[in-house]
Order: C-alpha cells, then structure tokens, then sequence
C-alpha cells in the first residue's frame, strides 16, 4: 500500500484507521506503542484544576469507551471475513461465533483492522505493546496471536497500576483489581531488545552489602563468583598456574582465563588446593535485571507535577522503559491512540522520532501545549487541524463540538463543561461558557478568568448581550467571542461600550469584551489579557540537542527502499 513518507514528528488529527492506511508506508514503524479505550463502558473525564490555585475543578467528557454493534460493525466485520487473510477471517468468525453481536464484538471487531494496519506499518524488527486491562486482554491476545504469529509473542506484561487499597475492597465479592497488561509482540526473529535494569530495586542495596564485601588494589568492590563448569566439558578440564581444575573442567578456555587474569578478574585463593575463583565488580553492574512484573513504577499521585488531569494518562517512565527497551535513538515511535501524548513524549525526550494519532482536538491541543513546554522550539507537524477558513467551516459543518474544542485551542482556552461531540451525542450545561482562561490579577492577587464563547453558525448583536449578562453573573472581567462568521457592526458596538478592564499591576488597559473571528486567529490574532495565565498544566522543560529538532533526517520511504 503506497502512503506518502512523512519527513516530520507528526501529530495526526482522525480516525487512526483512515491516518494508517493513508498516511502510514509499509514497514516504516521501529516501536508502536498503543493504549486503546478498554470496552470498560466507562466515561472518562477530562480535569482542569485552576492554574492560580483556586479548589474550583471543570471537567469534560475526553471520550467514552462503549462500544455498540452498528452498521459500521457489521460493514468492518464484512471486511474482515471477505478481505482479510484467511487465518484471519477465521478467527474474526469464530470470535462472533463464541461472543455474539455485543458491546465487546464491536470493540474486538474495532482493534482487529487497526492491527493489521500497525502490523503492516511496523518494520521486521520492530515492536508494539498493547496496553490493557482485564476487560479484554484475553481476546486481544487471540488476535495478535492470529496476526502477529504465536511465535512472535513476547511477554505479558503485568504493571502494578495502583497502590494502597480503596475502601470499596472491604466490602468487595472479589480480590482488589490493581493492574494493567502490557501485551508485547515482535515483528519477526529481527526485532532487537535491550534488557532493562533497576539499581532501586527492593533488596537490591541489601544484596550488594551482603555479597560484594571485597575490594582489590584499584579500591574496586566486588564479589567471588565461580568458575566451575555446571556440565562435564572435558577440553575445559586443565590447570592453570598449579591451581586444578573442577571435576567438570572450568566455565572458560584457557584463552579466556589468561585474559581475564591480565584485566584483574581472577581471584586466587591462598591455599594451593583452593580453586580460582571470577572477580565480579559492582561497578560493573547495570542494576536488577527487570522481569516481567512492574511493580517499580508507581502511577501518577493525584498531586504529581507530571499529572495533566487526562484520564487514563500513563507515567512517563513507564514508557521510557518500553521505549528503551525496544528501540534505538534515531528509531520511529508510533502510538495511535495518543491522548495526552506521554509515548510521544518519552520519545522525544530519548531522541526517537515519533508519530502521534488522536481523533479528537482536545487531545491534540494538549499534545500540542505539552510539546512546546517540555522543549521549547521543536518542530513539528500537525495534520487534521483546520488549515483555512474554508477547513474550519466544514469541520463546524460535520461536528460543531469539535470544531468548538479545536476554536478554543487557538487561543488555548480550558474547554467547560460538554463532550467530545457526535459520539457522545450530547453537550452538557455550559451556563452560557464554552471555555475559559485563567490568570492572576497582579495587584490584588486574586485569581480571575477570561470567558469564552464560541458561534460556529449566524452571529448577532443579541449574542454579544447574552455574553456580557455571563460575564457580569460570573464576574468575569473579560470576555472573548470566537466566531466563524464575521460579526455585524452593531455587535462591534456593543462590544466596544463594555469599556476595558485595568490591570493596576500591568498598568494597562485591555478589551473587557473582544470579538475574534476564525480567520483573525487563523492570521496570528491573540486574545489580549494580562500575561500570566495557563490552561493546560505545564510539565518540566527537556534541553534537547541540536540535532533532534527540526525534520527529520531521512523520509521513512527511504529507510523502507533500504532495508533500515
């Protein structure tokens, strides 16, 4: 399948089916990473707490992960069973056979064409972890074991997601549920791994005091291990400096161990019967190899600098372990459900390049807002947002409620209230407010915020009344009116007679009402308010090298053509 190469970190605004298959070359992906809605037919919030330190939290619907058999199941389902290969049309048929047309076929039905795209899309020695619960890891892993190959499994990865006990478990019919899966996969016997090491691991130190209680004359720690072969292996059975060997001969050549006596690793005991034992030096030691259980990374506190208030939102050094252990510096790292961007995040911090996907404009705006504060000045593409006003006007034409996330984005104003548009179905009470803005009144101290409405359909005068008779209920001292169609002057007017609001710790005056159409902001156009103020929660800066910011060094159809 013929996509055109990407030659950028890219963040893609759609259904990361159309992006796989449109977008995405063939064996162009090092790592994917992907943390899919789980079918737990549960809504997810979004939380915004007040950046000036106000109690007050806003919260909206990011997405909900229910799933219903429909027309568009059963037409993915048809593709599956009529076009897929066969191994896996016959398991896509078995699976309805055994589960029936519920919530969970359509979620199963859902994943199923998506993996075969990022099995398409990932090189032969590449990796993907499938993030889950118990929900439906089960069925999940049929169908990677279906289309990635029963061979090509790696592990099941269990991470111990959360810790403490809630009170709901002393009343519970059932043990407390308090981990994830990691489902990891490989493309084929090529894929490359980096075993991964923990120096804090629990009884780490304790065994490092206890066992490497020597020291040599270079002042280097270590402990005597053994040199003695497990098995008999006869050309290994010779005495070397009068010391003789082990009934099943030594572990090493005689090569090997007038090395090693050069380089300082042999250790000779005293007594002439005593036997030669290896040096091995704690400098040397990378730390607690890590298994299969992750119980050494805790999730996110309620109060960690690193939480942005996005459900489902992973630590970042979970996916730093992933990312190391499966790729390179320099390797693609695609996650098609990116969320709040923590994969893609991870990977630029390791300079890898990445590719992130997410059906909504929240996500995106997020994503967007956390790259440019974690490293300043890199570049990057974002595909699926809006590029014009005639963009901007179909996005308004085919869903409003994301055309309205995505308005709001531009001036990055907090959404309020509401959901995330068709699939919801539904906006919940805004009181008048679509979105806000917070700041700090530097005089006073006082926390204050900027509101928002946005009008993706005909404007007039009266809506400019509605605004401030909101403004004033919530004493606000500034409001912002985004809309796509250009506003009447009689609405001008009325906007100008609200005067400005002084900010004595600024020393200057703004617009306590402004008007800001779709193209105004889509030329540059900012909402003018005191300076200090923040939406999206900020997280710590990364100092990037030089090389790592900017495009990307060779286009992934390149890399295809020569077998990278």
């Amino acid at each position: 399948m013929a996509a055109k190469s990407i030659t950028q970190n890219t963040l893609f605004y759609g259904d990361n089916l159309n992006i796989l298959r449109e977008h995405i070359p063939d064996e162009s992906v090092d790592l994917i990473y992907l943390d899919p809605p789980f079918n737990s037919n549960r809504s997810y919030n979004m939380l915004f707490k007040n950046e000036a330190g106000t109690e007050n939290e806003t919260q909206i619907t990011a997405f909900e992960d229910s799933w219903h058999w429909n027309k568009k199941a059963e037409e993915t389902y048809h593709f599956l069973v009529t076009k897929a290969p066969d191994h896996i049309s016959k398991m896509v048929a078995a699976l309805r056979n055994f589960i029936g047309t519920s919530q969970m076929m359509a979620y199963l039905v859902m994943m199923t064409v998506r993996l075969i795209e990022l099995h398409r899309v990932l090189k032969p020695t590449g990796s993907l972890y499938l993030h889950c619960d118990p929900t439906a890891s089960h069925y999940l892993k049929i169908i990677l074991d279906t289309i990635f190959g029963v061979g090509n499994f790696r592990n099941e990865i269990v991470w111990k997601r959360r810790t403490g006990s809630s009170s709901q478990v002393h009343s519970s019919n059932k043990f407390g549920a308090c981990t994830d899966t990691i489902l990891f996969y490989v493309k084929s016997e090529e894929a490359g791994f980096h075993p991964q090491y923990n120096m804090d691991a629990p009884g780490y130190q304790e065994y490092i005091e206890k066992h490497f209680r020597h020291i040599d004359e270079n002042g280097r720690r270590f402990r005597i291990a053994d040199l003695a072969n497990p098995a008999l292996r006869p050309n290994l059975i010779y005495e070397y400096k009068g010391y003789k060997p082990p009934a099943n001969g030594w572990a090493i050549s005689i090569e090997k161990m007038a090395q090693w006596e050069k380089e300082g690793r042999l250790y000779f005991p005293k007594s002439p019967d005593g036997r030669i034992q290896r040096k091995r030096f704690l400098d040397e030691l990378k730390g607690d190899p890590i298994q299969s259980l992750w119980d050494d990374i805790e999730p996110l506190a309620s109060q960690s600098g690193e939480r942005l208030g996005y459900p489902t939102q992973k630590p970042l050094a979970l996916l730093e372990r992933i990312i190391n252990a499966s790729s390179n510096p320099g390797d693609v790292v695609l996650d098609p459900f990116s969320g709040c961007g923590t994969a893609i995040v991870a990977a630029q911090k390791l300079e890898r390049r990445w590719i992130g996907i997410d059906v909504t404009h929240l996500s995106i705006a997020l994503q967007k807002y956390r790259l440019a504060d974690m490293f300043p000045g890199l570049a990057f593409e974002v595909i699926g947002a809006p590029p014009d006003i005639d963009a901007a006007k179909q996005l308004a034409a085919d869903d409003r409620y994301q055309f309205q996330w995505w308005a709001l984005s531009l001036i990055k104003a907090q959404p309020l209230g509401g959901q995330t548009g068709s699939k919801v179905g539904k906006k919940g009470s805004d009181r008048g407010i679509d979105g806000v803005i917070p700041f700090v009144d530097e005089h006073s101290g006082q926390p204050k915020r900027v509101l928002v409405q946005v009008k993706s359909g005909r404007v007039k005068s009266g809506d400019i009344r509605d605004l401030v008779g909101t403004m004033k209920r919530e004493a606000a001292p500034i409001g912002v009116f985004l809309t796509l169609e250009d506003p009447s002057g009689e609405m001008k007017t009325e906007a100008v007679k609200q005067g400005f609001y002084r900010s004595p710790g600024w020393n200057k005056d703004y617009p306590a009402l402004q008007i800001l159409t779709i193209t105004d902001l889509l030329q540059g156009a900012v909402v003018k308010m005191p300076p200090e103020h923040g939406t999206f929660k900020r997280t710590t800066r990364v100092n990037l090298p030089h090389a790592t910011q900017g495009s990307l060094l060779d286009s992934m159809e390149d890399e295809k053509e020569e077998g990278a």
